[in-house]
C-alpha cells in the first residue's frame, strides 16, 4: 500500500499523519511549532516524527513502507517555491525553504500551499467535492481563509498567493485587519470578528467567557442578540460568497471551521442572503454545503491531498 505524508503547520502545533490513497490517518504525530525560533531543528525533529510514523507502520504491514511523498499546509506557504514565506503568526521567521530542508533527510517529493488551499484540495481529493471541476472553500476560524478550484486545478496565480478572498474589502474604512488593511471580510466573519460583532449589538464589553461558539450556544437558546449577530454575519458572508461566483462560477461553496459548526443560526440566514445578492444569470447553480471532511482531520488529509497536484 502506498502511503502520504500531511503535515498541518500551525503557529501552536504542527500535526502530522501518515495517509493511505482513500484517505485514513493510520499513524499521527505532532510537535510545538512555537517551541522553534530557526527552521533546521524544527525540520529535524519533524522529520524524527515522520520516520517514528513510517518504521510504525513498517512494522505493522510487515513490509516496508511506500512513501509517495511530504505535503505541507502552512501559513503563507507558496506552492511555487516551496517556501514559508514571513509568516507574521510563526516564531520561526524568514523565508522558509521546507523543501530544501526536507531532502537533506529525505528524497521524496514536497508539496506545500497555504492551509486553506490545503483545506480546498482535501475537499477535492477526500470529501465532498469529489467528482466537481469547479468550487470554492471558505474557512472560517480565528481568520477567514480560501481555496478556489477551477477545471479541478487549485489557483495558485501568479504569485502563488491567489484566492485570499477573507482579504477582499467588504466594509471601506472599517475595521482594522492584522493584514494592515480597513475592512477585510476577515474582520467581520472570523472568529474574531463573530464576537466583536455580538458585543457591539449586545454594547458589552469583549471578555474571554464571549467566544463564536458561545455565541452559537445563545443562538440556539433563542437568545435574540446572538440570532441577530449570526444574521448580521451571514449577510456579510453571503455578500462575499455571491461576489466570488462571478469569476469562478463554482458548483458548490464549502464551508468549514469552528464557527461554521453552529450550524442553521448561520445557515439558513445565509443562503437567503447568498441568494439576494447572487446575480441572477447564476440562480440555482451553486450550492452552499459543509465540508464532508472531520474538523480533526481536515488539515493532515488536506496537505497529504497536495501530493495529487503533481499527478495533473
Amino acid at each position: 500500500m502506498k502511503y502520504s505524508i500531511g503535515v498541518d503547520m500551525g503557529g501552536t502545533n504542527t500535526d502530522m499523519g501518515l495517509v493511505t490513497e482513500n484517505g485514513n490517518i493510520v499513524q499521527r504525530r505532532n510537535i510545538p511549532t512555537n517551541a522553534y525560533t530557526e527552521l533546521e531543528p524544527y525540520v529535524r525533529d519533524m522529520m524524527r516524527e515522520i520516520e517514528s510514523m513510517v518504521d510504525g507502520q513498517s512494522a505493522i504491514d510487515g513490509m516496508a513502507v511506500q512513501l509517495e511523498g511530504i505535503g505541507i499546509g502552512a501559513p503563507n506557504g507558496n506552492f511555487y517555491t516551496g517556501c514559508v514565506d514571513n509568516a507574521p503568526n510563526l516564531t520561526i521567521k524568514g523565508n522558509l525553504n521546507f523543501a530544501k530542508e526536507i531532502h537533506r533527510y529525505r528524497d521524496v517529493p514536497v508539496v506545500l500551499s497555504n492551509d486553506a488551499n490545503a483545506a480546498a484540495y482535501g475537499e477535492y481529493v477526500y470529501g465532498g467535492a469529489r467528482g466537481m471541476r469547479h468550487f470554492i472553500m471558505f474557512t472560517l476560524g480565528t481568520g477567514v481563509g480560501s481555496g478556489i478550484v477551477v477545471d479541478g486545478k487549485l489557483v495558485h496565480g501568479s504569485t502563488g498567493a491567489a484566492g485570499e478572498l477573507g482579504h477582499n474589502i467588504l466594509v471601506p474604512h472599517g475595521r482594522r485587519c492584522s493584514c494592515g488593511r480597513e475592512g477585510c471580510l476577515e474582520t467581520y466573519t472570523s472568529a474574531r470578528g463573530i464576537v466583536q460583532t455580538y458585543c457591539e449589538l449586545a454594547h458589552v464589553e469583549p471578555s474571554p467567557e464571549i467566544t463564536s461558539k458561545h455565541i452559537g450556544e445563545l443562538a440556539h437558546q433563542g437568545d435574540p442578540v446572538a440570532l441577530k449577530t449570526w444574521e448580521t454575519v451571514a449577510d456579510q458572508l453571503g455578500l462575499a460568497m455571491a461576489n466570488s461566483v462571478t469569476f469562478s462560477a463554482p458548483e458548490a461553496i464549502f464551508l468549514m471551521g469552528g464557527p461554521a459548526q453552529v450550524g442553521e443560526p448561520l445557515l439558513k440566514p445565509l443562503r437567503a442572503a447568498f441568494d439576494k445578492y447572487l446575480l441572477n444569470i447564476y440562480q440555482g447553480t451553486c450550492q452552499i454545503r459543509m465540508s464532508e471532511l472531520r474538523a480533526n482531520e481536515v488539515a493532515i488529509l488536506g496537505a497529504a491531498a497536495l501530493l495529487k497536484m503533481k499527478e495533473q
